[in-house]
């Protein structure tokens, strides 16, 4: 296995947080890159969406309490 499928590998199993099943082991570098990207782009997608739900289910906080419910919930 070449150095940079060994480093591809790392960042897709730093995605997937577990080690790639071997079968992936198979997969150019580049290919198991566009993985990793894929990955990290779902993963950022989703962490955006989940701060604008929350911001929006704040609006439902009365406004002199949405401070300290944001410290709260955001620490």
């Amino acid at each position: 296995m070449s150095t940079e499928t060994r480093e591809q590998r790392e960042r897709l199993g730093s995605e997937l947080r577990d080690e790639p099943p071997q079968s992936f082991a198979q997969l150019a570098p580049r290919h198991l890159a566009e993985l990793a990207d894929a990955l990290e782009r779902q993963r950022e997608s989703r962490a955006a969406g989940l701060n604008e739900a929350a911001e929006e289910a704040l609006k439902l906080v009365p406004a002199l309490a949405r401070g300290p419910v944001r410290r709260i919930l955001f620490r």
